[in-house]
Parts: structure tokens; sequence; C-alpha cells
């Protein structure tokens, strides 16, 4: 194993993709065709006739469900800056795994394998208990 202070490649690698900046957004773009409740709109009866198609991003925020309504061109942004949002997540999950396999490296050096901190009852016998200062015989 190398130097624990030199970075493998891979995690080397990782990091240099996480460092590049793009605008991006974390949750979904939806696309919708409603009915309206007008009497007589042929929205009711026929799917095809339905309005739209109405964007919304919609994403968790502090717990709760945010959503915004969208332009047909604001929503073809978005939908690129949601595809780069999965892809920085998947990369950090690939960075964490590189990560990882770093630090289980350093665990399987020889450096790491101390034999005498590995040893159970390492240390020396327990102290005698100490009397309370008080007579027994009281």
């Amino acid at each position: 194993m190398p130097d624990s202070h030199i970075v493998p490649s891979a995690v080397r690698q990782r990091a240099a993709q996480l460092a590049e900046p793009k605008p991006m957004r974390r949750g979904s773009l939806s696309e919708r065709y409603v009915k309206c409740s007008k009497p007589g709109c042929p929205c009711a009866e026929q799917s095809q006739a339905r309005h739209g198609p109405y964007y919304s991003l919609t994403r968790a925020v502090a717990g709760r469900t945010q959503s915004r309504f969208l332009s047909a061109e604001q929503a073809a942004i978005v939908r690129r800056q949601v595809a780069t949002g999965r892809q920085f997540r998947q990369r950090v999950d690939a960075y964490w795994e590189a990560c990882e396999r770093w630090a289980d490296a350093q665990l399987d050096a020889p450096e790491a394998a101390a034999p005498a901190a590995a040893q159970k009852g390492g240390s020396g016998r327990p102290s005698r208990r100490r009397s309370s200062g008080r007579s027994r015989r009281s």
C-alpha cells in the first residue's frame, strides 16, 4: 500500500469531476395535461383534448414539498439541470466509494496492524481495591 498521504488516482479523478461547476437542480420536472370544469368543454370526455402541457418543478425543502410552475422554455432548461444534478449525485457516490476503498487499503496496510495493539488483555493487572478508611468494627 502506498503512503497514506498520497492520494490514489481514482480519488483524485473523482474529486476533479466534482470540482467542475455546472448549473444543477434537485427535484423532478413534471408535465401535466388537465381537465377544466367548464361545461361543454371537450377535455372532460376526450383525453387528447385536455389542456396543457403545464410544467412544474417539485422538490422537498425543509421537509415540505415545494412546487414552481414553469414555461415550456424554462422546462427545457430545468430538464437539463435536473439531469446534471442526478449525474452530480452519482459522482458524489462514486467519490465516497473511492475514498472508502482508500480507507480500507490503509487498514489492510502492514503498518496499521501493530501486533501489540491488537492483542487482547495487553494492559497490566488492575489495581487493588483500597480500603475506605473506616474501620470495619463499628
